[in-house]
């Protein structure tokens, strides 16, 4: 009969064994670590707003990166809808058994302005534990993954069963005739055909430090944009009327900003719900299976909680850019506005648009629509996906669960689903419920977490791109 305290011992040493291997897996080696963070660096510290910057040289400093470490010319694209949109389309080779994986990330960023930020915001800085720098998270990140993860598949001489093809891509943040993913649909379609592409959308949620859900994005709202204006005679500022452009947009603004479309849940939102009410405690946990049930009482609990939460149960309509006045001793004679929408897939354009001017009720205002958008269809819950990011996310997260979700904002994801590739928001990537700067002052994401999303997205990749036998 063995010793017991062999038993304890040899116990003790497995259990510390396996631990130290997840721990061993949650991050890559150091060599690949740097090399991530390099081109991390080198891509957050090139500006590529949509209007004071240029993706081209981001596009151009992966192709180098790409060549260096022995991809061939023939294997890299480079063009876009004019010289400062350039995309980078680049294709990992594989036996050809299966049908390409697209991996997808932008590479332009909304603009920052040095007075807004505490710091340089197109620097990579690193303090507190976290790497500040607008795109750090949306969507530099992944970006730089991609690339570093591709250049140590390339080093391992990895095989896979399909192509692996890489897409950073410009102006997903400004849209309109220089987005690289529909240009490159329109133009180049069979660069990025595949079967299916990972793309930003999915992220890791923590709460109170705890990795609470990892976020596979499957549908997505639409962006719908309304030109709200006002315009009369003006006049000598000395002569004030009552009937003046700024204060009757000021007031179709107020109307707006009281004003709450219905609260409601679509098949993948309830799922999502359903998810989140098994994760959570106390009374939040109740309201949540309720609003599954269609309980209004119990969504506008959820939505109260927190603006994710309420941006998931409604369509969401903000003002977000204002003009007005063209001298300061006149009357205006136009005050406009900008109103962002971010719209339920199940909700029509014109539908929005007609609450709207009913909410403004003043036909003093036009509303009118910048552009006709539609949604995009729901990602089908692919069984090879699934099983991959349940998998992978054990191996770094033991018990985490992974959840499909319907992002709030809007990606490229859209595009590609229009276009008859499913499409999947997945990063590995987590950040606290609370402090989501994407788009705001002071952009950032965790140091560790970074490493972490490499490490995710390099097993990720690697078990879609070669199945188990």
């Amino acid at each position: 009969m063995p010793n017991p305290k062999s038993v304890s011992l040899l116990v003790a040493l497995a259990i510390s064994f396996f631990a130290a291997s997840l721990n061993a897996q949650s991050t890559r080696p150091d060599a690949e670590k740097k090399l991530a963070r390099d081109i991390y660096k080198e891509f957050i510290e090139i500006q590529s707003g949509f209007t004071t910057g240029s993706t081209t040289p981001v596009a151009e400093a992966a192709a180098a990166r790409l060549k260096a470490a022995g991809f061939s010319d023939s294997d890299i694209f480079l063009g876009g809808a004019n010289l400062r949109k350039s995309n980078l389309v680049v294709r990992y080779r594989g036996t050809g058994k299966l049908k390409p994986i697209l991996l997808l990330a932008h590479t332009d960023v909304v603009e920052a302005k040095r007075e807004d930020w505490s710091m340089e915001p197109f620097q990579l800085v690193e303090r507190d534990g976290y790497f500040y720098g607008r795109g750090t998270g949306d969507d530099k990140a992944q970006a730089a993954i991609w690339m570093a993860n591709l250049i140590q598949y390339k080093k391992e001489g990895f095989k896979p069963d399909r192509d692996i093809i890489v897409a950073l891509t410009a102006d997903e943040e400004g849209g309109g005739p220089f987005n690289g993913v529909d240009w490159l649909i329109a133009n180049h379609r069979d660069l990025i055909d595949a079967e299916f592409a990972l793309n930003e959308g999915g992220w890791g949620e923590m709460v109170g430090g705890k990795h609470v859900a990892n976020y596979l994005q499957v549908a997505e709202k639409y962006v719908v944009n309304f030109r709200f204006e006002v315009r009369n005679k003006g006049g000598h500022s000395s002569l004030p009327v009552a009937d003046n452009a700024i204060y009757r947009l000021a007031g179709a603004l107020e109307r707006v900003s009281q004003f709450a479309f219905p609260l409601k849940t679509n098949e993948v939102t309830r799922a999502y719900f359903q998810q989140m009410a098994n994760l959570e405690e106390g009374p939040l946990k109740q309201d949540l299976a309720q609003a599954t049930q269609g309980s209004q009482e119990a969504m506008q609990r959820v939505a109260a909680t927190s603006a994710a939460f309420n941006a998931t149960l409604r369509t969401t309509c903000v003002a977000t850019l204002l003009e007005g006045g063209h001298a300061v001793n006149a009357l205006p004679q136009l005050a406009a506005a900008t109103v962002n929408c971010r719209v339920l897939p199940e909700d029509s354009a014109d539908y929005v648009l007609n609450t709207l001017r009913k909410v403004v009720a003043d036909d003093q205002v036009t509303v009118k629509p910048l552009g006709q958008p539609t949604a995009g269809p729901v990602s089908p819950l692919r069984p090879d996906v699934m099983d991959a990011a349940r998998r992978v996310t054990e191996s770094h997260w033991h018990g985490v669960p992974v959840v499909p979700n319907m992002v709030m904002g809007a990606t490229d994801g859209r595009s590609l689903r229009v276009a008859g590739i499913p499409t999947y928001g997945i990063q590995g990537i987590f950040i606290d419920r609370d402090d989501v700067r994407f788009h705001g002052r002071d952009e950032r994401i965790l140091i560790n977490s970074f490493y972490e999303g490499q490490s995710f997205l390099y097993d990720m990749v690697k078990l879609l791109a070669k199945p188990a036998n």
